[in-house]
Parts: structure tokens; sequence; C-alpha cells
């Protein structure tokens, strides 16, 4: 994998090639890439690698100390670099690690070498940013890596751990009782993993097919031909201050320009908002509706620990219309996988997801497992919970969605690493055909992929679940959702001529505060439970305090003035990471000031989607920043 820390890129016939130009005092990022030769590979730099306790501490104040800015300097007047590929895919996920290396697979398979597959990941190296519960069904895996968990195999995935039993539990506040578990939630012949760790060996295992990986690149631009087909994407500028005017570091950000270009960004991407309005991608489907999943790793007592156990929860914390539930899950050596999902269509804006997980653990049923215990890992991240209803148009001119980008999260599985890697197969398939059947053209239209979805496991799994989501809805709440998923589960099986609408979306859900109960959580023993900081110091979350803040509100004194006296502050309830708060100033009208720490920043997305009067949109930040996240 090359991160923004490899210095030397190897030129290569008749692609771009910057050995020729004059040396810069400071290496520009075209100056880090490497390409293919004709020999093959030949060998790079590699940095030394960032820990968590080496990057900048989190914050709750803004930076006072800015760098020299360049005030000759119009960014906008300065050409990119670019480079152009076969295929360029945005996000190092399961579903874009997928699709490379099916794609380097099947021009291998036809003697295709000169076939460029490039991948671009945000985060500073592969698995950093990425988090999830995870126990996974191995179909997409075994099919792409046959012998990916082969005891004969010297690359084999070592950190998978069978599934041994499930358990179902309803929590009451001081108690539980036994659920039966839906058959999608039977995990016989599954694994319990941390795909943090997956992200990073499928990266291997991508670059060994020769998939060129570039960790550290923030693409945050769709660019288009004049017929207004999808070019490529470029990454963002470095080098510019908070004010937003170049800094005397400043680099142009670099343009990739592909013949089809797949995003592979995760929930809620930043480049799929954009292409799904322009394409208009959704007219034919609901909105999407999300969920916020909160995770710790813990390391407990070997005497508490069971291998191979799975454990999910519904009821407390959680009220009775809001939708979510917790999960403990047994791995590796004395590890446990502990987390909440909390949907993000709840009503009242008291609700602080963060708050309820915290409140969670200390239950019986967690805590008995969790005391003298210790936690070495916090994340959060939102997924999607719209199931086949939200699915989108998937393919546009030039490119597709694969993945959570596109919403193919089995919620009543609680599942989508399986459903992301083939997508981002069928993908792959549908775009070296595109592509090799059209040789001369410059972007393609992969008709094949919308069909291939359709005919795949994908669509009839998430069909046949269609209605257990929005089941939740009713005036029973989750009772009433609880029982019809058993007769959808049991009797029904999804062959029902119905199909559920969702309801509002997530940010109109929210009811005015002085409507609802307002709640307090209780204060954090420092022992099983934790302050929002402490665990937002677990993540390694790192951003230069000097640069645009990435967490764009255009006007913050109207954002207060619409959101605060409605909502009294839900901005630093449903936030995981202490990013937003409201600070007394007398100076302000509404006694308070709006503010945004966006150096602690985790990238869950939660913001740009749970805020009533969606004035926040999440926009990416300097590659190579946000979490730096271990075995989530």
């Amino acid at each position: 994998m090359v991160s923004r820390g490899a210095l030397s890129r190897l030129s290569r016939p008749g692609r771009l090639s910057l050995q020729s130009r004059p040396a810069k005092p400071v290496a520009t990022r075209a100056s880090r890439f490497f390409s293919h030769s004709t020999q093959g590979l030949q060998s790079w730099r590699r940095p030394a690698p960032i820990l968590a306790t080496h990057r900048r501490a989190f914050s709750v104040t803004a930076g006072k100390s800015l760098a020299e800015v360049k005030d000759d300097l119009d960014p906008r007047q300065e050409d990119r670099e670019s480079d152009q590929v076969d295929v360029c895919i945005v996000g190092g996920g399961p579903a874009g690690l997928s699709a490379a290396i099916r794609l380097k697979q099947l021009a291998d398979e036809a003697g295709n070498e000169d076939f460029r597959v490039l991948l671009l990941e945000k985060a500073g190296e592969l698995g950093d940013h990425i988090v999830s519960g995870n126990v996974i069904e191995p179909s997409a895996l075994q099919e792409l890596l046959p012998d990916w968990n082969s005891e004969d195999s010297p690359n084999r995935f070592e950190n998978a751990t069978p599934a041994t039993s499930d358990r179902m539990r309803f929590l009451t506040k001081a108690g539980s009782f036994w659920l039966p578990a839906p058959p999608q939630m039977n995990n016989h012949g599954n694994y319990i993993i941390s795909l943090n760790q997956l992200a990073k060996w499928l990266g291997e295992r991508a670059e060994e097919v020769g998939v060129e990986v570039y960790a550290g690149f923030a693409a945050s631009e769709v660019l288009y031909h004049p017929d207004g087909s999808v070019k490529g994407v470029a990454t963002n500028d470095l080098g510019i201050s908070r004010e937003g005017k170049p800094k005397a570091s400043f680099e142009r950000g670099m343009e990739f320009h592909a013949r089809a270009t797949l995003l592979a960004e995760g929930c809620h991407g930043s480049l799929t908002k954009k292409v799904a309005k322009k394409f208009d991608l959704r007219r034919d489907s609901q909105h999407q509706t999300y969920g916020l999943g909160i995770k710790e790793v813990w390391e407990v007592d070997p005497a508490k620990f069971r291998k191979g156990e799975v454990t999910h929860s519904m009821g407390f914390p959680l009220d009775k219309d809001t939708y979510g539930g917790g999960w403990m899950y047994h791995f590796g050596d004395n590890m446990v996988s502990i987390g909440l999902v909390v949907g993000l269509d709840y009503k009242n804006p008291w609700i602080a997801p963060y708050g309820e997980f915290q409140k969670m653990k200390h239950h019986p049923l967690y805590a008995s497992v969790l005391e003298s215990g210790k936690c070495i890992s916090y994340a959060a991240r939102t997924l999607n919970e719209g199931g086949f209803q939200s699915i989108p148009k998937c393919a546009f001119p030039g490119g597709a969605l694969i993945g959570d980008t596109a919403g193919f999260l089995n919620v009543p599985k609680i599942k989508g690493t399986h459903t992301a890697m083939r997508s981002g197969m069928l993908a792959a398939e549908a775009a070296y055909t595109a592509l090799t059947e059209n040789p001369d053209s410059t972007s393609v239209f992969l008709y094949d992929y919308e069909d291939k979805l359709r005919a795949s496991s994908i669509w009839s799994e998430l069909k046949q679940v269609r209605n257990m989501r929005p089941s939740f809805h009713s005036p029973l709440g989750i009772y009433g959702g609880i029982l019809y998923s058993g007769l959808e589960a049991y009797l029904l099986r999804g062959l029902e001529p119905w199909t559920f609408k969702h309801g509002p979306p997530d940010h109109a859900a929210t009811r005015p505060a002085d409507q609802c109960k307002k709640i307090e959580y209780p204060k954090p023993d420092g022992k099983i439970s934790f302050d929002i900081l402490t665990s937002v110091s677990r993540t390694g979350t790192n951003h230069e305090e000097d640069q645009p803040v990435h967490l764009q509100v255009k006007d913050w004194d109207k954002h207060a003035h619409m959101d605060y006296p409605k909502y009294k502050g839900v901005e630093n309830r449903f936030c995981p990471a202490a990013v937003y708060e409201y600070v007394e100033d007398d100076s302000k009208d509404l006694g308070v000031r709006f503010q945004i720490n966006a150096q602690n920043c985790i990238h869950c997305k939660t913001c740009d989607i749970k805020d009533p009067n969606q004035d926040i949109n999440w926009a990416t930040p300097q590659g190579g920043e946000g979490p730096k996240y271990v075995m989530t």
C-alpha cells in the first residue's frame, strides 16, 4: 500500500511521469505516487507507522496558533496533476477492496497486464476508519479468495473466530428474558472478526494482484466529461488555512481520470450524495434511514471469556419508541466486542446514543463480563437501515455505487459485509466486461451491474426481510415490531404482497425538546462507563487545527437560532465524539454560542443525517486524518 509518506513514483511508458519535472523544495502529492513499470513493481520507501499516541491531542476549543498564509497565491489558478486509469475506486473498505481484487483477477485471467485499477482511501492506512460488529457470513469472501481461511495458505486471515453459540435477550432495567432468535440471526458457519483487521488483510491481497492502493488521499470532488458522465475524482487541496487561504505549504489536489469510477465510501458517502443528486438515483426508491453504531473492544478476565459466543439484546436502555439493540461477541484471545445500535429516527432530542450505550454496559448481562476487564478501543459509525425499499439506482454514466454507500445492509440479519463484498464483485465483473467490449470509450454505463444485482442473493435476501425494520413504526413501537418480525421470519418469509413504507426521514422525526421527557444520564464510573472525551482519546483521531472546518455550517449564529431554542442542543447529544457544543456566551442573544470542535470528529456522519434543519454538511478533511481505529 502506498501512503502519503511514500516519496518515490516510478514512471510508466505512456503514463504521467513526474520524474522529469523540476524538483520542488517540498514533495508534492503527485511525487508520492508509484506505478507499474514493464519489468514489474519496484520498491518504495514506506513511512514510519503513525501511532495514536503520536497524534495531536483532541480538543474542545478552537485552535489559536495558525500557520503563515500565502496571500498572493490563488489556488484556483494552479493546474492539478492528473493520472489516467481504467478503474478508480473511492473507498478502501470491504466493497472497494473486493471490487479491486476481482477486477485484477479478471484482467490477469485475460492476460491484460496493463489494466490499471487504482483505489483511494481517505484514512492514513487501510482499516483506520473501519468499524463494525462484526460477525461475518463468509460466502462472498470464500468466493473471492477461496483460501482465505485455509490452514495451508501462508496468507490466510488468521483473526477469524468461529461463532459457536447464539443468545437473544430482551432486557429490562435489572433483568432479562429469552427471545427466539429469527432464522436470519443463525450464525452457524459464521465468524467473529474485526472488520478493521480484515480490511488491512484485504489490502495486502489487493496489492499482491497489482491494485494500486493509495491511502491518505481524500477524494473530495467528482469530475465530469462534457457530456455529463463521470470522468473521475479529485482529491482535496492541502495547506489551506482555517480562513480558507493558502498557506506556504499549499499543495493542489490531484485528479484521477478513469473510464469507470466505483464509489465505495461506506454509509452516507459525501461523493455519493453529489452523484445521487445529479443523476436523481433515488427517483424510484424511498429515502434512506440510518442507525448509529457505537462500539468498544475490551480485554476481559479469562474466567469470563466464552470464545465464539454471540449475544444480542433488545429493550433496555432504549424506550419502546426507539429502535435499536446491543451486542456482545467473544473473539480472539479474551477479547470482547460490545456495542449498541440506535435508530436515528428516534423522536426525543434529549436522547444521547453515547449515554445510552454507557448505561447499557451496567446492565448485569454486560457488566458481569466487563467487570475487571480493560477497554482498549472505542469507535462509532452510522449504518444504513433502509434495506430493500431504499436501494437507489446503483449505476450512473461513468460509474456505480457499491457496498454500504448504496445501502445493502441486512438489518434483521445484522450483517452487511457479505453483501457489500458481493456488490463490489458484481460491479467489477460488469465494469470489466463493459470496458473490454468498448475499448475506445472514455466512459461506460454499467447496465449489467443493475441486472446482476437483481439476479443476485443481495436482492432476494433484502427483499425477503423488507418489512421487518419498517414494522417498528407502528403505535406499539418495539413490541409491535418484534411481533411482526416474528410473523415475518417464521410464516410470511417475505412472500406477503405488501411492502411497508418508512417513516419520515431521520432528521424530520426529531420532536421539539419541550414536548419530550428530559433524560439525565448517570455519571460514568471510569471502570465500566466513561466520559465521552476519554472515549474519544481511544480513537486516535487527529485533524490539523489550521484548516477549513470540514463540518460545514454556512452561518453558525443562524444555525444556533434555528436549532437551540427548539431542540436545546440536540447536536451535542447525537454526536458520539463531543464535536458540537453550546458554550455560555453573554454576548449572544441566546446566551450561548454554537461551537464545532472539528478536531474530535471520528467521521461517523451522524450530524449530516440527524441535524433537524439539515444545514450541517460533512465534507472530507485532509487525507490521512480522522480516527485510527484498532481492532474495531
